[in-house]
């Protein structure tokens, strides 16, 4: 008897968070996420030739970031938007072909470079306990801790995985520096010393914090140009992440937390960078915890990579279905316009008139609203390329100047208005 009401105890007091949030209507709510995507494994170096001037093989190429891993510890930093009370992370073997043995799990307060913030190291359990293996295809949630997570942070997250990961499911773009060890546990360990680095996330998906009852998400869901590619990394200059940083400047808009799942090379209808956004929204979008609305820019990599051959119908079609799987989920979608592209490497004329198809559907109303960023950064001059004091070149990625101009130029009374509960956790 005795034993029994210590087990009652203990498992009181355990739920004692989750009575006091529910009671309070706190939930969780995504702070940060990340798209996966399939293992993108460095092609083998060219065979040397017998003979080849000496010149010529002087310098040798760089040594590419790992694929995989095998008793190593990845240090990932994620920047936070909304804060909370709570944490929870969530791990992902998406693309994974075998079991993916996970041996520890810590988050921090980030320091500088690989260096975590003394004192504020926490190990995230699952089920109690510090390991777990997560079948291929899945996805595994760590216990909810307490741990005060500020607004606008950086986390550090720790994987340490023991045995063969095999290519590891990944988000290629992560913009932020990404730090692996040499053999061995450094989960704990204030820093990684003499680490290898890297600008993809591994494993990571997203991380929730619980958040007061009015908090909520937004998903950007999109290719590069979401993604942030071309701007400067461990900045935070993509748009969603500038946007971030207005919402949480604003008392009114100050518990709505912006999420990244762009990926760079994305398409609507055909996969290649990631599975293709069709294949991926109930993933990416409908399952992110708190998730009240999704922004869409997606196409362009369509149209460019078929040399405009794609169909504009079909394209619409595409978003069309975007639309009505968020409707059905309670999450207002937001149309964001296609930006200039003439001058592009993969730009035609042919193109251009699905671009200009596209952007007159999401002008039309189908949208909950729209963010018009072909307006915000095309050249007065020539609206069919994009401003040159935005362009890094290519006439297709904006620069940190572009990104800013995309985020300042959203009205943030849309997302004012009054809040509906959020949708359902992640």
């Amino acid at each position: 008897m005795k034993f029994t009401n210590i087990a009652i105890l203990a498992g009181a007091l355990l739920l004692a968070p989750l009575a006091i949030a529910q009671s309070s209507g706190a939930h969780w709510v995504a702070t940060w996420a990340a798209a996966e995507q399939q293992p993108r494994v460095a092609p083998p170096p060219p065979p040397a030739q017998a003979n080849a001037p000496a010149a010529a093989t002087a310098a040798p190429r760089p040594t590419p970031p790992p694929s995989a891993f095998k008793n190593q510890t990845v240090r990932m930093i994620v920047r936070t938007s909304i804060g909370g009370s709570r944490v929870r992370v969530h791990l992902s073997n998406a693309f994974g072909t075998a079991p993916l043995a996970i041996g520890a799990v810590h988050i921090a307060l980030r320091g500088k470079d690989s260096a975590i913030a003394p004192g504020t190291d926490k190990p995230l359990l699952f089920n109690g306990k510090p390991s777990t293996t997560i079948p291929p295809g899945a996805e595994m949630l760590t216990d909810a801790a307490d741990f005060d997570v500020p607004k606008l942070s950086d986390l550090a997250v720790s994987v340490y995985v023991p045995d063969d990961t095999g290519a590891a499911t990944a988000h290629a773009l992560g913009l932020h520096t990404t730090y692996i060890s040499k053999e061995g546990d450094f989960t704990t360990q204030p820093e990684i010393a003499d680490a290898v680095t890297s600008q993809s996330w591994y494993w990571l998906s997203s991380v929730d914090v619980m958040a007061p009852a009015d908090a909520s998400a937004i998903v950007a869901f999109g290719d590069s140009i979401t993604d942030g590619a071309t701007s400067t990394p461990n900045t935070d200059r993509s748009w969603p992440s500038v946007l971030a940083q207005r919402l949480l400047a604003d008392p009114a808009t100050a518990n709505i937390a912006v999420v990244n799942e762009g990926i760079s090379g994305n398409r609507v209808l055909a996969d290649g960078a990631g599975v293709s956004a069709l294949a991926r929204f109930d993933r990416d979008v409908l399952s992110i915890a708190g998730a009240k609305w999704v922004t869409i820019m997606e196409s362009i990599n369509d149209i460019g990579m078929s040399a405009g051959a794609v169909p504009a119908d079909a394209l619409i079609g595409g978003l069309r279905q975007m639309i009505e799987r968020a409707h059905t989920h309670g999450i207002k979608v937001i149309g964001c316009t296609l930006t200039p592209y003439v001058g592009a490497r993969y730009a035609s004329d042919a193109g251009e008139t699905v671009r200009e198809a596209v952007n007159n559907f999401i002008r039309s109303g189908a949208f909950d609203a729209v963010f018009d960023f072909d307006k915000v950064t095309q050249d007065p001059a020539n609206p069919k390329q994009i401003l040159p004091a935005y362009n890094i070149s290519d006439h297709l990625h904006p620069n940190d100047a572009g990104y800013k101009a995309m985020a300042d130029s959203i009205d943030l009374s849309i997302f004012a208005e009054k809040r509906a509960p959020a949708s359902g956790s992640r």
